[in-house]
C-alpha cells in the first residue's frame, strides 16, 4: 500500500517542472503553454503539423528551456519517441496536458454523412491519443510523485450536442477513461478534465465566430469563451485542485444549465 500523503498540500509549484502539452502549438494548448510557462514550468510543446508555430511559440514563452517536439498522437510509436526525448533532454515530466484533437461538422441527423472513416478517425485523435499519450509518459510522472495529467474534454460529452455525433462520444469516452485511470495512476499522479463549450478558435473547421457568440448568448454568463480562458482553468486545476482526480470541470458559462 502507498504511503499516505498529508493533507495541506498548498499550492503546487511550477518552479523547476516539466510541462508537456500536446496540440500545443495553437489554440488551447498554446494558451495553456504561455499560462504554464508563465508560473515557472519548462515547456515541451508537443505538434504534429505546426511545427513552425511551435517553433515561434517556444522562442516567445516567458523563462527558457522550451522545447518544441513532434508528437502526432495518433502514432504511438512516435509518442513513446518523443516520451524518450524528454526523458533525455530534462528527465523528468510533471504535467501533462492533452489538448490535441480533432474533429468533423456532421449534422447528428445526417447518419450517412458520418462515414467509418471519420468516425474512426474522430475516436483515435480523441480517445485513443490522449491514452497513448498518458501511457508512454506514465513513468515519468509516476516519478515526478506529484504529477498531473489535464485532459481538454467538452461539453458535448455531458450533452451530446456539438460538432457532431463521434465528437460527443469521443468526448464522453475521455472523461470515462479518465475516471478508470485516476484510479490506477493515483496517488502519483491525479487526472483531471476541462469542459468547455464552444471556444472562440478555429478548431471546428467551418464554424463561425457568429456560431460561437450565438452559443455563448444561449449561457447564463452570456460571454464568449476564449482560449485564455480555458488556459487559466488549466492552471488553476494544475496548481490548486490538490485534491481533485478523476472529474472533469465544467468551463462553459452555465451553458449545461
Amino acid at each position: 500500500m502507498s504511503e499516505l500523503k498529508n493533507g495541506n498540500l498548498g499550492p503546487y509549484s511550477l518552479d523547476g517542472r516539466v510541462a508537456v502539452i500536446t496540440g500545443g502549438s495553437s489554440g488551447i494548448g498554446a494558451a495553456s503553454a504561455q499560462r504554464l510557462a508563465e508560473l515557472g514550468a519548462q515547456i515541451v510543446i508537443g505538434y504534429n503539423t505546426g511545427r513552425d508555430r511551435a517553433e515561434a511559440l517556444a522562442a516567445a514563452l516567458p523563462g527558457s528551456g522550451h522545447m518544441p517536439l513532434h508528437m502526432p498522437i495518433t502514432d504511438s510509436a512516435a509518442i513513446r519517441a518523443a516520451a524518450a526525448e524528454v526523458e533525455s533532454r530534462y528527465g523528468r515530466a510533471d504535467v501533462l496536458v492533452n489538448s490535441a484533437g480533432t474533429t468533423r461538422a456532421v449534422p447528428h441527423g445526417d447518419l450517412e454523412a458520418m462515414d467509418d472513416a471519420s468516425f474512426d478517425s474522430i475516436l483515435i485523435t480523441n480517445v485513443r491519443g490522449p491514452f497513448s499519450v498518458i501511457r508512454s509518459f506514465a513513468p515519468l510522472l509516476r516519478r515526478s510523485g506529484d504529477a498531473v495529467v489535464v485532459n481538454i474534454s467538452s461539453l458535448a460529452a455531458v450533452t451530446g450536442l456539438g460538432s457532431s455525433v463521434a465528437y460527443c462520444a469521443s468526448k464522453a469516452g475521455l472523461d470515462t477513461m479518465a475516471m478508470s485511470l485516476a484510479r490506477v495512476l493515483g496517488p502519483e499522479i491525479r487526472i483531471i478534465g476541462i469542459s468547455p463549450a464552444g471556444v472562440d478558435t478555429d478548431f471546428v473547421p467551418g464554424r463561425s465566430r457568429e456560431a460561437v457568440m450565438r452559443q455563448a448568448a444561449l449561457s447564463p454568463l452570456k460571454t464568449v469563451c476564449q482560449a485564455d480562458d480555458v488556459a487559466i482553468a488549466v492552471a488553476a486545476a494544475v496548481t490548486h485542485l490538490r485534491l481533485t482526480t478523476g472529474t472533469t470541470l465544467l468551463v462553459d458559462g452555465g451553458r449545461h444549465l
